[in-house]
């Protein structure tokens, strides 16, 4: 067997290829190199923002005058006079005159002068009864026992006066019931033992009329 026959074929690199490979990679390094690097500013706008920014002159401040020296004075004390008390002495009393008689001279009955009390404050009226509606704070209401038996029921409208303190000073029917023996129950017993919230004006406690219905109703026996 020849020595040719045994030579084992060697393959050579294509340096072609591989130097455009270098080629390409070199040129995308550059350009993006190139893309990543900051531009520097262009000198007209670096010109133009420079002198666009006015400028302005801010005058000193003025000075402001010393205020003018006060003259105070000491503040002086008024002494307090007190006026002089005087003593008047009592104008002296007459001789009482004498009157004839029969007898003889007899002293008349002295004279005395009225007296005449120092005025003082006048008297102050009480505000008149106000119209309101009251609340009850003990209404006890018993049906008479002849009007049980006669089997009268109905209600009676009463007209009631209420002092400060709630209790009632008068009571005036303003609406019977029908039966003369109820409308007279009926205001005996509130004049006797109700009592009422008083009235209140301002915050004070006053005097005032309400209208307050007495029911006799034979269901609630």
């Amino acid at each position: 067997m020849s020595s040719a026959s045994l030579a084992v074929p060697c393959r050579t690199p294509d340096r072609v290829r591989i130097a455009a490979l270098s080629a390409a990679i070199a040129l995308n390094l550059a350009v993006l190199i190139m893309a990543l690097r900051p531009l520097p500013p262009t000198m007209p706008g670096v010109l133009r923002s420079t002198t666009a920014i006015p400028v302005r002159w801010i005058p000193p401040p003025t000075k402001v005058p010393d205020p003018p020296v006060l003259d105070v004075k000491p503040l002086t004390r008024t002494p307090t006079v007190t006026p002089p008390i005087t003593h008047t002495a009592p104008a002296p009393v007459a001789a009482p005159p004498t009157a004839n008689s029969d007898e003889g001279n007899i002293a008349a009955p002295p004279v005395t002068a009225p007296v005449i009390a120092p005025a003082g404050p006048a008297p102050v009226a009480s505000p008149a009864p106000v119209e309101t509606t009251l609340s009850y704070r003990t209404a006890p209401l018993k049906f008479p026992t002849q009007a049980i038996r006669q089997h009268m029921h109905g209600t009676v409208l009463l007209r009631v006066l209420v002092d400060e303190q709630g209790k009632p000073l008068d009571v005036v029917i303003e609406q019977s019931s029908g039966y003369a023996l109820l409308d007279r129950s009926a205001r005996e017993q509130v004049l006797a033992s109700w009592l009422f919230q008083p009235a209140l004006v301002d915050g004070r406690q006053v005097r005032a009329w309400a209208r307050v219905p007495v029911s006799f109703d034979l269901r609630e026996l």
